[in-house]
């Protein structure tokens, strides 16, 4: 008989090869999580490399779940438990284990070629000296007992052993007292025509269960409790499902078809995978040659009256940026979808990073403003999805949506709404007009927009270009006055959606006091996670997070100056601190982390505690 231990909140790392499954396992682990209630957050690692070689430390797969009874903002800084299927597994997450932390291991990973790859010294072996000694350590023979539970099955032993992460995952949710059903209901849908295949994973989940269950070494079980989250109808999502889902919807509530144009690109494109899958909304996909393609062929959707989108990840945006340039001048709605890695050039395509702020907002020739727009979390992708559609449509102007590999990949519960619920979005054509009558295209409203013309429509016929257009005609001028007058209109417009955007909110602590934590992006989580602590222990602490970025909400000036410091916490080299000094003229602190990887919670807290004291 176990006993059963409640806790709080738990963080587990599950680490092999690529071809562990670990990313798999810790979806499965995820969205079991997500059924009993609790509060979650996901960061998913993967290799730079498609291919990492096999038991190196480059070829380690990663999949980091934190959940708990409470508000979880962060996937967790150090793990109370590591499943390790290798040794290059175990080496390389080590340091992030909490002294009292549980290590389980695959005891066939350690053998001598395994301890070679992964760099360690001739003779040194972590099972049988004493450098784990502080932690509790479970070695098991995962891949015997995988081939033991199937040697009936008719599969190869490749196939066999591809199961292992299963027996993982059984003995998982045996010791965090959980249900295989929705699991096994899973893989029965995902597995319906390889019948072997399936009755082979079913088999190594259960053996896992019933192999924790009945081995007298492991006695205690571990039990979360329902978050208190508020009511409603939840699924785990990640931020590239919430964009898909997002996109869609703004189609839906706008009455536009959607077109979204790609290239294939890490780590944005599962956004046309998803989207590929539902031609059932009236979606259209493209997958471009190119990424110059990709661009023009959503510009000349939207051209057509479809709401037309593109995504990419950083060098991609850098290669559409003439053709964002010319939706700017054509004045034509479009959305610019992109999720950021680690750069310069193709960088870490698998790690995330936040260094294309400077690019969305200065990255064209010309003077070329555009709104710039960003997702805080994977749940927040789906708002952030709507308004940019919103924007671009009702201000008639390409928009910049910036997410990042953290968010894309990452997962937590999504309260989804109701959709009578979900206010429309409202686009205006323009009508025919009579031959009577001379059409203007780009004669603007009080909102310095002009009116959507399709082409074919009667009277509308009109001049489009990238040359530079004479004031409510459109016609090409090589006037500089005109040319003047245009660029400070165009400006203007941008300046203008100020008006019609939310005020800048403090999020968490005091209103006034002495530092502000400014943030944008996927910060957010850790942002929040950090200020309520430090608020909790007294300190004049606040924290604001911006979903708009150009332009900023129209108080931001007036929160900022609440505060006797400002910090501006980063994964990049201080991007929007170079903004907020340029257009507020003030001084702040810098908190900059350029390492693949999100910024830890007790890191900043460090950081941040010595800057009051300073104070």
């Amino acid at each position: 008989m176990s006993t059963k231990i409640e806790k709080e909140e738990i963080t587990i790392k599950f680490a092999g090869d690529s071809g562990d499954g670990m990313q798999l396992t810790g979806s499965l682990f995820t969205g079991n999580t997500a059924l009993t209630g609790s509060d979650l957050a996901t960061f998913p690692d993967f290799p730079a490399e498609i291919r990492a070689p096999i038991g190196t430390l480059a070829g380690v797969s990663g999949f980091q779940l934190h959940f708990g009874s409470r508000k979880i903002y962060t996937p967790g800084d150090e793990c109370d438990v590591l499943v390790a299927m290798n040794a290059a597994a175990l080496k390389a997450n080590l340091t992030n284990i909490k002294k009292t932390g549980t290590i389980i291991l695959s005891t066939d990973g350690f053998d001598k070629k395994n301890l070679r790859l992964a760099k360690y010294a001739d003779g040194e072996n972590p099972l049988e000296d004493e450098s784990l000694a502080n932690f509790e350590v479970f070695k098991i023979d995962i891949t015997k007992l995988t081939r033991e539970a199937l040697k009936e099955s008719p599969l190869g032993t490749k196939e066999k052993d591809r199961c292992k992460n299963m027996f993982v995952l059984g003995f998982l949710y045996w010791r965090y007292d959980r249900t295989m059903q929705g699991t096994i209901d899973f893989l029965t849908q995902k597995f319906a025509k390889k019948q072997d295949i399936l009755e082979a994973n079913i088999k190594c989940i259960k053996t896992g269960y019933h192999y924790g269950d009945t081995t007298e070494t492991f006695t205690t079980q571990y039990k979360v409790k329902p978050a208190p989250l508020e009511k409603g109808t939840y699924r785990s999502i990640k931020g590239n499902e919430a964009l898909v889902i997002g996109l869609i919807t703004a189609a839906r509530k706008s009455k536009l078809s959607l077109f979204y144009g790609s290239y294939p690109i890490t780590p944005a494109s599962d956004i046309l995978h998803g989207l590929a899958k539902h031609k059932n909304y009236g979606v259209k996909t493209f997958q471009a040659e190119d990424e110059i393609a990709a661009v023009c062929s959503a510009i000349g959707a939207s051209y057509g009256g479809d709401l037309g989108i593109t995504g990419t990840s950083g060098p991609g945006l850098a290669l559409k940026g003439e053709a964002i340039g010319l939706a700017m001048m054509l004045e034509l709605p479009l959305v610019v979808v992109n999720v950021q890695r680690g750069g310069p050039s193709t960088g870490l395509p698998t790690k995330t990073e936040q260094s294309d702020l400077l690019q969305a907002m200065y990255g064209r020739n010309g003077e070329c403003p555009l709104p710039v727009i960003s997702a805080s979390s994977p749940s927040d992708c789906f708002e952030v999805a709507m308004e940019a559609c919103r924007i671009a449509v009702q201000h008639m102007i390409p928009v910049i949506l910036l997410s990042d590999g953290y968010i894309a990949n990452g997962a937590e519960p999504w309260r989804f709404p109701n959709a009578g619920d979900i206010p429309s979005i409202k686009v205006n054509f323009k009508k025919p007009i009579g031959e009577d009558k001379t059409f203007l295209p780009y004669l603007r409203d009080e909102k310095l927009v002009r009116e959507w013309a399709l082409p074919g429509t009667k009277g509308l016929a009109h001049r489009l270009g990238g040359l530079e257009k004479e004031a409510n005609t459109g016609n090409v001028s090589y006037d500089p006055a005109n040319h003047e007058y245009m660029i400070k209109t165009r400006e203007a417009k941008v300046d203008k959606i100020a008006d019609f955007i939310p005020e800048q909110k403090i999020t968490m602590g005091v209103k006034k006091g002495d530092l502000l934590i400014l943030g944008w992006g996927s910060t957010y989580g850790v942002l929040e996670s950090v200020t309520k602590e430090l608020v909790a222990e007294g300190l004049q602490v606040g924290h604001t997070h911006l979903r708009y970025i150009r332009p900023f909400p129209k108080n931001l000036g007036k929160i900022l100056k609440n505060y006797k410091k400002i910090m501006i916490p980063e994964i990049n080299n201080g991007q929007l601190s170079k903004v907020i000094r340029d257009q507020f003229l003030i001084d702040v602190i810098q908190f900059n982390k350029i390492q693949g990887v999100p910024i830890m919670k007790a890191e900043l807290k460090y950081a941040i505690k010595e800057v009051l004291e300073n104070m």
